[in-house]
Order: C-alpha cells, then structure tokens, then sequence
C-alpha cells in the first residue's frame, strides 16, 4: 500500500512538473515573439465604462487598443454578453493573446453569501470555502476569470468601512480563513468552477490610522511580521494567482512602491510565483502621496518595486517604453512582469480556447441552481450571532419563538427592503432584478405560513430625526404578542471609502426602541452592520439581541430560521465590540502593562477615569439556545521541548434543551519571554455539534509553531519558559486553565 501510495504521489508531481514545464515553454516562445509596446499592453488593465469601483478615467479608445494588443485586462466586465465582445476584439490583435477578465466578487455573485466579516463569525472553515466555491462557479460561468478577494488585511478599527470585507482583528483566525477562501474560488486553477484569486490588500491596509480609508500605515516590522503577514503567507500556501498593493504606506514608502515587502518578501522569501496588481489608480497616487514627482517617475518606482500590472492609472503605458529606452528599467524587469500574467494565462487555459467561459447554457444553469440558495442560507443562519438573550419572567429567553405564537409585530426601516440584505460588494447584475433576494418580511412570511399574524410598521428611516412613523409602530407592538425590530446602519455605510467617526446607531433608532419598550411587550433586536455599532441602551434594557450583520440573498429566511429555532445560532464574533469610539483601537490579544487595571482600577493604571476598559462584547462571543458544559482538561504532559507536541483533550457536554454547535477556543499566555507577549493568543478552535445529552471529547495539539514569535531579529522562533493554556467560549470566558513549559 505505501509502494502504491509512494507511486500515485510521484505520478501526480510528474504530471504536474510537466504541465507546469510545458507551460513555461510556451510563455517563453510567446515572449519573444512581443514587442515591447505589446508586452506593455499585457501589464494595463482598464476598466469597463459601466459601474466602475473607483474614479473612472473614460478610455475612448478602448476597443481600438484591444485589438492593437495594449490591454491585457478588463475589470467590471461582467456575463458573456459583454466579456466575449472583449475577448473577440482581442481575438483581432496580432498574436492573439486573451484578455483576463476580473471582477470584485468579493461575498458571491448571483447568489450572495454574507458579508466577509459577518461569515467569519461563524467560524467555519468548510462553510466558508464552500460559499467561495459557488461564487467561482457562478463568476466563471459568467465569464469572470479573477476575483479581487479575499482581502486578509487583519482590522482592530470597527472605524475602518472596509472592516466588512475581511476575518476581523486576530490574525489565527484570520490565516485559516484566508486560506480557505483561496482554496475555495480557486479550486484547481484551470477547472472551468474555478477563478484566480487575489490576496489583499498588500500590506496593512489593516492599520490605517484613525480607521480612516487610504490612510497612513506607522507600525513596527515585528508588528507586521506577526499581526499583519502571515493571513498573507496563507494564500501563498494555499496557491494564489495574484496579489494586490495596498493603497497606503508602510513607515513612509507606499506599497505600491514597496521593495521591501514585494520584492524581498513576497517574491523573494516566500518565492510567490503570481503577478502583483496595484489598486486602481494607486501607480498614478503615488505622485499625490508625495513619493514621485511625476508619473514617470511613479511608473518606474513601482515596476522595479515589484507591481507587475497597473489598474486604471495608465502610467506604464504611458510611460514604461521611454524608461526601457533610457536604460532605466530593463528589459528583464518587463519581461519577468510579463511572463507572470501570461503564465495565468495559460493555466486557465484562455490560450486553447479564449470563450472557454463564456458558455450561455453554463451561465444559466449556474445562476439558477437552487441548491446554492440553500447553502447561502445556511451559511447565512450559520454567520448570526446571539449577543443577548435574558430570561423572562418564565425563566427562559425570549427566543427561540414558538410557531404557535399568534401574533407578530415586525417594526423597523429593515424589515421590508431587499437589496440592503446584500451589503456592501455586491456585485450589481444588470440583467437580474432583485426577486431572488428575500426579504426580512418574506423570511417570517415564509415561515409562519397564515398560522401566525404578521403586523408590520417602518417605524422611522434609517438616518433622520422624523417620528410620524413612532405612533404607528406603538399601535401594532400594542396588538401583538412579540415584536421583533430590525434596525443597523445602511448597507453602504460600510465598505471602502465608508470610514466612520460615529459609530452609534445612525438616526432616532434607538429613540425607537426606548419607545416600543414602554409596551411592556417581549422585544427581539436585530442589528444589521458591516461592522461592530455602539448601541449601549439596547444592549443594556433590552432582553434580545440577535446581530445579523448584512447576510446576503437568503436573508429573510436565515433570520426566520434562527428566531424559531430552526438553526440554533453559534456564531461568534470575530472582533471586538466597543463600549464608544474613544476605547479603538480594542483588541482583545493586547499587550499588558507595568500598570495593569485589574477589576477596573483606575487610580494610577492604565486606564480611563470615564469609561471601562473592557469592551462591550469580546472577541469569540456569541449565545446558543442551550448550554455547554466544559470539563476533564487534560495535558498529555507538561514539560516539551522544542521538537516535541503537546496534546490536549477537553469534554464539551451540551447540557441545555437543544441541539446546538459550540466553537471551543484555545488561547495561549506565554507568561515572560525577551519580548511581551499579548496577555492571551488564539491558538486553535473547533467548532463541534452536539445532541440533548452529548458529551464530545476534543484534542488540540501544541506544537513549537505555536509557541513561536518575531524576536528582535525578526526571527520566528520559541524561547523557554511557562506557558499559561486556556480553554474557553470566549476570549473573555475562559472556562478550563492549565500551563505547561517549553525547556531545552
């Protein structure tokens, strides 16, 4: 068997060293066949004119350029109507060399899935790649061959808008998710459900400061070593095609024109064999930022730094062919830059037949395909978090409801609109109306069937201070016997160029709630965001609180499955919520202080004298309709060396009425070492279910990894000493401890 196994493998690689040979022998032969304008051409990508995602510079001769071989990308091309025009004005150029096709499909296509963010909550790595493999195969069968996803920047500023689109704030997290992403819209590169993916932003965007988009980046190496590169370094192991530069600087040099990080690290260290797109127009700003005097200049800095394709500043060609001319770039530098673009090419296979994805009875069957629905909508049940569910006077929460329950009032500016239950990145699809989205309104509608009597008032908008709509919502709370209110923030208040200073629930919403309260009726909340809001007088008057961020197209009915107990929720959140802005940037994996505050102390310690330390709700937070019982923390020993593992075993019993999933949580406190260690890392989770009465025994493994940091030599190595393990359901709610030690 291990002949037979030793022999399956070596097949395997050989067939793949030889395609990946075979492939490297036709970009060179094509290579030396272009001329240098041509292969230029190849490292422009200008957009379409329809629904451009940044400030559009209108191409007149667009068309023209294609068949004279000076683009060799589209983006905001979408559906095969369109791409196959492109591609057969391509077809018309000299060598005939195909267009790439990319697409921000960032949380689904037709099919929309959560908001990343929101997906990331539910802490599920298969879910997660599966979401992003219905989005590749509805993508390509519209003629997409890119998407410009995941972005793995790591955020710990809920300010930042672009806090939607990524993992959250801990970077263990965030690695095993962007790898699954990648895996999961690239498949094998090259199968028609399969589309490039692109690793953003690079690197840490993340830390903007003052959350504000585009903004300056100041943070030490060790800091970015060890927060904001390894989500990064995942999507080189898990295979990326491509990569795109932040549009800020890292300690005074944009990304766009960084060496360091793409040429040192990111082609050099981790020997990434993909091509590097710069963000729209960031080539072009880097004038702007002050780096180049002119765009000439700005061409040059970024093609020696490492940025393989310009996105929409049309400085390389513009420019490029002068600098190769005044010996100022080399032809090898352009070459390499080609060969990366043109290898992609090849593996997705546009070289053998270029309308290989533009193929109407696929695109139809693609978007029409039901079975996607119902992953979305599972996935969707599986992203909400309960944040809040106190008990009643009949000593359980309000949810789940019963479906016996007469009469519903369903108040609030959410509960009936269906676009805004995409959120931000939704790819808009001219051809398609918004039928196939459902509704908050339709989910109840959906479930309750006639047995139950839905009531239904908006209450007031979103934004405003106009409350002719109070007295009506009053009215039908008093006729029910539960109301439900929807209310969050608008679904392009989140998203890039979407900063926020205020991070309250927009309007006279709450001004709501405090109102419905007055009936004395059972309130369920929930929260629609791109983001972590403060909402502190709902969260602390009213009972239940579900956050439903922005889910996508199945919506309406995730929601209605998990208010009647249809899915037990289990997310959790995957960044901290804050008390009021003036705590941001929180994180729960801080470093301490000579002067901790312990229970809140305030005099003399690192502390606020107006307001808690502690956020709202912590990182890994989130409430089951039953209870988990944590117990038998075992160590299969408790000295290791370096070379050596650790296995931990733990019993989780659902000890509650319904059968539910628990994410178990291990953190890690290395408790002295040559730098401080944050007070507590994620180091592992798992997400199990269990029935009424189910006791599951989990094992974790410790190994050196995970007991490594940055040291000051920026080597990645462990030292000696005493660890704190904890177990828990949060970050805040550690439920087992123990420790061990790493020795010699």
């Amino acid at each position: 068997m291990k002949f037979l196994l030793k022999t399956i493998f070596f097949l395997a690689f050989s067939i793949s060293f030889s395609q990946s040979k075979s492939i490297d022998i036709k970009v060179e032969q094509l290579l030396k066949k272009m001329t240098l304008e041509e292969k230029i051409g190849q490292l422009n990508q200008n957009t379409d004119d329809w629904n451009p995602t940044g400030p559009l510079i209108v191409n007149a001769n667009k068309e023209t350029d294609i068949k004279a071989g000076m683009i060799g990308s589209m983006l905001n091309v979408n559906g095969i109507v369109r791409t196959r025009k492109y591609q057969e004005l391509a077809m018309q150029s000299r060598l005939k060399i195909p267009l790439l096709f990319g697409l921000d499909v960032i949380h689904g296509y037709k099919t929309t899935f959560p908001i990343p963010l929101a997906e990331a909550a539910s802490w599920d790595l298969l879910a997660i790649e599966q979401s992003a493999r219905i989005a590749a195969t509805e993508a390509s069968a519209s003629g997409i061959h890119w998407t410009f996803a995941p972005m793995v920047d790591i955020a710990r500023d809920p300010r930042w808008g672009r806090v939607m689109e990524g993992a959250g704030e801990d970077t263990y997290l965030g690695t095993k998710i962007a790898f699954a992403r990648v895996k999961g819209f690239q498949g094998k590169l090259g199968d028609l459900n399969s589309v490039m993916a692109c690793a953003k932003h690079f690197a840490a965007y993340g830390a903007a400061v003052g959350g504000r988009e585009y903004n300056s980046v100041d943070l030490s190496d060790r800091t970015l070593w060890e927060v904001y590169l390894p989500p990064f370094k995942a999507t080189v192991d898990a295979g990326a095609a491509t990569f795109m530069n932040a549009f800020n600087d890292i300690n005074g040099i944009p990304a766009t024109a960084n060496k360091h990080i793409q040429r040192d690290i990111l082609k050099g260290k981790w020997n990434f064999k993909g091509f590097v797109i710069s963000d729209w127009g960031s080539i072009a700003e880097l004038v702007t930022h002050g780096y180049s005097k002119n765009d000439k200049e700005a061409a040059y800095s970024a093609i020696t730094a490492g940025s393989d394709m310009d996105m929409e500043s049309n400085t390389y060609r513009n420019n490029l062919a002068q600098l190769v001319k005044e010996k100022k770039v080399s032809i090898a530098t352009i070459d390499d830059a080609v060969k990366r673009i043109l290898r992609k090419k090849f593996e997705l296979g546009l070289f053998d037949d270029p309308y290989r994805y533009c193929n109407k009875d696929r695109q139809d069957a693609a978007l029409s395909n039901s079975e996607h629905s119902r992953v979305a909508r599972e996935i969707a049940a599986k992203s909400i978090v309960l944040l809040k569910n106190s008990p009643s006077t009949l000593g359980q929460g309000i949810l789940p409801l019963s479906k016996q329950t007469k009469t519903i009032a369903f108040i609030g500016p959410m509960v009936k609109p269906k676009r805004i239950n995409h959120g931000f990145w939704a790819v808009n699809l001219k051809e398609i109306d918004s039928t196939y989205i459902v509704s908050q309104w339709e989910g109840l509608e959906n479930k309750v069937g006639k047995s139950t009597k839905l009531l239904y008032a908006k209450g007031c908008d979103i934004e405003g201070t106009n409350k002719a709509g109070f007295q009506e919502a009053l009215d039908i709370a008093n006729q029910s016997d539960v109301v439900i209110v929807s209310i969050g923030e608008r679904f392009d208040m989140s998203g890039e160029s979407k900063s926020r200073s205020n991070l309250h629930l927009p309007g006279i919403q709450e001004d709501l709630i405090k109102e419905l309260q007055k009936t004395g009726k059972p309130i369920v909340v929930l929260i629609n965001a791109g983001r972590p809001l403060v909402f502190n007088w709902t969260a602390d008057n009213m009972p239940t609180i579900v956050y439903t961020w922005w889910l996508g197209s199945e919506a309406g009915n995730a929601i209605a499955d998990v208010l009647f107990g249809d899915y037990n929720p289990s997310g959790k959140l995957p960044i901290t919520f804050p008390r009021e802005e003036g705590q941001i940037p929180i994180y729960y994996n801080h470093f301490n202080t000579g002067r901790p505050s312990i229970n809140e102390e305030k005099l003399y310690k690192s502390s606020y004298i107006d307001l808690q330390n502690t956020p709202k709700f912590p990182f890994g937070y989130g409430l089951s309709y039953t209870t988990f019982n944590y117990s038998n923390l075992k160590l299969s020993k408790t000295k290791m060396k370096a070379d050596d593992t650790i296995e931990v075993s733990v019993d989780i019993s659902n000890t509650g009425k319904y059968l539910g999933e628990e994410v178990v949580q291990l953190y890690i406190h290395d408790k002295y070492a040559s730098l401080i260690r944050p007070i507590l890392e994620l180091k592992d989770f798992q997400k199990i279910k269990l029935g009424v009465g189910e006791t599951k025994t989990i094992k974790f493994v410790i190994d050196n990894q995970k007991l490594s940091f940055y040291n000051e030599k920026l080597q990645f190595k462990s030292e000696e000493g005493e660890f704190d393990l904890m177990i828990g359901a949060s970050s805040a709610d550690i439920r087992l401890n123990s420790s061990f030690e790493l020795v010699k």
